[in-house]
């Protein structure tokens, strides 16, 4: 047996033994990204559930102090926490004040953002819309702390102008009188609805673009128009994603607090004006971890008592868009 017949057997050897070592290194490397995930997915449940189970152990210490009854909480009209020997605990008066903010937020995020994802989809060329996207996903990027400054000083003094020049023939002497005050929730709401812009046409337009191309072609051989097309086929074919970032919206504003902390000032009480200010309940909390409240008092786990309110709110909306989502889900071939 020569040299070169050896070495020709012990080749295959040396192959499959380096070949098993490889699939052991590569077997071990998937192993460790595995865990890895499964390691960042349990850290992630931990950290939320440790959220919840904080939020709503102090909010149980603050219904069990003698100053908070459930009945007050849950149905009382006035929220004074803070000044006054009388202390008063109804959420309504932050409730309202959220909502207030919200539902401008929504009448002006929600029609802008579906417009503008309809054009994008339907009507924009391929350089337009590769375009004006990144542009209008910029505004998600702001901090919002830049909107609340821009709300004081660019929204509210425009209000105040525009309704000071409105009231002026109605009011003797030079002048108008302002009906909205410096602080109000118009200008919060409008704010935080350009803030959800970006949300409601960034998801709204995936899920128009979604549609398949055989649905418009059907539509343009029975003789559609393309605003037909976009109004009577495409948008109701995408209707559970626009309407899931219709909702997705509403929680973002439901839960901004730089922007109402800022913009709409820090009077607790029933919203019925948006030309006057009001306190939402992110806000609220704001205020107190600034330093009005002791630690221990029950001003401070009034807070935590406002947030499981808003992190029961926000669930529910949660909740509300993923059954609409399963209800209105359109699957296409």
């Amino acid at each position: 047996m020569t040299a070169l017949d050896t070495s020709s057997r012990a080749a295959p050897r040396i192959v499959l033994k380096e070949r098993r070592k490889s699939a052991a290194l590569r077997k071990l490397r998937e192993s460790f990204v595995i865990g890895s995930l499964v390691l960042c997915a349990l850290f992630s449940v931990f950290v939320t559930f440790s959220i919840v189970v904080i939020l709503f152990t102090e909010t149980v210490r603050f219904f069990g102090m003698p100053e908070v009854t459930l009945g007050e909480f849950f149905l009382g009209t006035e929220w004074n926490p803070l000044m006054g020997a009388e202390k008063h605990f109804g959420i309504w008066p932050l409730i309202s004040g959220t909502m207030m903010v919200a539902v401008i937020a929504a009448l002006v995020a929600i029609p802008l953002g579906l417009v503008t994802a309809v054009y994008l989809s339907e009507y924009a060329p391929a350089r337009v819309r590769s375009t004006l996207k990144p542009v209008l996903e910029i505004l998600a990027g702001i901090p919002t702390v830049v909107y609340g400054f821009f709300a004081l000083t660019v929204i509210t003094p425009a209000l105040r102008g525009v309704s000071s020049f409105v009231t002026s023939p109605f009011v003797e002497g030079e002048g108008g009188r302002s009906v909205f005050e410096y602080f109000n929730s118009t200008s919060a709401g409008l704010a935080v609805g350009i803030m959800c812009l970006p949300i409601v046409c960034s998801l709204s337009e995936d899920a128009l673009r979604a549609v398949p191309r055989s649905l418009r072609e059907g539509a343009y051989a029975l003789g559609s128009t393309r605003f037909d097309v976009s109004v009577k086929v495409v948008v109701p074919a995408a209707l559970s994603g626009v309407i899931a970032s219709f909702l997705l919206a509403l929680a973002r504003a439901v839960g901004e607090t730089m922007i109402v902390a800022l913009a709409a000032g820090g009077l607790a009480r029933i919203a019925y004006n948006p030309a006057d200010g009001a306190q939402t309940m992110t806000a609220y909390m704001v205020q107190i971890f600034l330093g009005d409240a002791g630690s221990e008092s029950v001003e401070y786990y009034s807070s935590y008592a406002v947030g499981a309110t808003l992190f029961v709110m926000t669930l529910a909306l949660t909740l509300i868009g993923n059954w609409v989502l399963r209800r209105f889900r359109e699957e296409y071939e």
